[in-house]
């Protein structure tokens, strides 16, 4: 199992795999969508995961994720790949409870490997007090791997990705960069401390942040994955119809990751994202390395939230210590040209 090396298995890394945002809403464009009057939150919203009402008390929050491999250690990529599919749950403001395995994994590959991917998954779900209660396994010629999971929260604190409002302030939960980082760690050009940092950031649950934020009036929530900040902040702002504008030198990045990015070491996932939210972006005076930090897939990443500003430092003092990274990088405000307005 020592010389399996999952990262050169897969064409792809993590949630850079994603289907871009731009080709995904051409294919699920014109799709019929069912009405339910207990749908409190569906696929037509681009939306974290769904959520549906069983009573005034209950709602059932569902997703899921699965991607290729972002590292070659397979129990840390099961770690990684369930943590990353909890976090849809934790930015709806949901408490996971049950989950399922997604396993693709090539003929060949030892059944050692297979176990330890299986066992990284279940310790990060039962971090989150979630039960793996079983799944389904297919043969592929690359390895995959996530969790389909279900969660409950309250009704009337259901979180969307929708519905921040001008004044809002914006907090980023994790540094940004570990698309960039981990393209980097494959060429051999990241220092061991770099990639370990990414690596642990990748591993951490949302769970902190999610528990600090819904003691608060907290208006929306996304979490950062495969289609960058500027994807899900721009998702998050046509959905709230209301811009937001972003300091940049208040973003936290990865140690490397700029330099990495000042010297082209970049994923393919970042000219998709790029293509997608560029239009809707200003960003006159921010030199091209941040921008593409800010393009650049996430894989397990951070929570963005839009709280009342009134609540923001308070929150602030909450995530302190708790999360990878606590700032607040921008505000939420009239839009008036741009979606996205980004801040030298």
């Amino acid at each position: 199992m020592d010389d399996i090396k999952l990262t050169k298995l897969a064409k792809c890394a993590g949630c850079g795999a994603k289907v871009g945002a731009g080709m995904l809403s051409k294919l699920l464009g014109g799709l019929k969508t069912v009405q339910d009057e207990n749908l409190l939150v569906g696929y037509d919203k681009s939306d974290d995961a769904s959520v549906y009402k069983v009573s005034e008390e209950l709602a059932i929050v569902n997703t899921v994720d699965f991607f290729p491999p972002i590292v070659d250690d397979p129990y840390t990529f099961g770690r990684i790949a369930a943590a990353n599919a909890l976090s849809d749950v934790y930015a709806m403001g949901g408490e996971p409870k049950l989950a399922q395995n997604i396993l693709g994994m090539p003929k060949q590959m030892p059944g050692d490997a297979i176990r330890e991917i299986l066992r990284g998954g279940c310790d990060a779900a039962y971090e989150a007090g979630a039960i793996i209660t079983g799944g389904h396994s297919i043969l592929l010629t690359e390895p995959v791997y996530g969790l389909a999971v279900t969660g409950f929260v309250r009704p009337d604190r259901v979180l969307k990705n929708c519905g921040a409002m001008p004044g809002d302030a914006l907090i980023l939960t994790k540094p940004l960069g570990v698309g960039i980082v981990m393209t980097g760690q494959k060429a051999g050009l990241v220092s061991e401390a770099a990639a370990e940092r990414a690596v642990r950031q990748m591993t951490a649950l949302n769970r902190a942040a999610r528990d600090a934020m819904v003691r608060f009036r907290v208006h929306a929530c996304t979490d950062v994955t495969g289609f960058s900040l500027m994807g899900h902040a721009l998702e998050m702002a046509q959905g709230s119809r209301a811009a937001l504008s972003i300091d940049a030198g208040a973003v936290d990045m990865l140690p490397e990751a700029l330099e990495l990015a000042r010297t082209g070491i970049l994923p393919e996932g970042m000219y998709r994202n790029r293509g997608f939210a560029e239009p809707h972006v200003c960003s006159d005076g921010v030199p091209l390395e941040i921008m593409d930090v800010l393009f650049g897939p996430e894989t397990s990443g951070g929570l963005l939230i839009a709280v009342d500003p009134m609540d923001a430092d308070e929150l602030l003092a909450a995530l302190s210590g708790a999360v990878p990274s606590a700032r607040r990088i921008g505000k939420a405000v009239e839009k008036k040209e741009s979606w996205i307005e980004v801040h030298a």
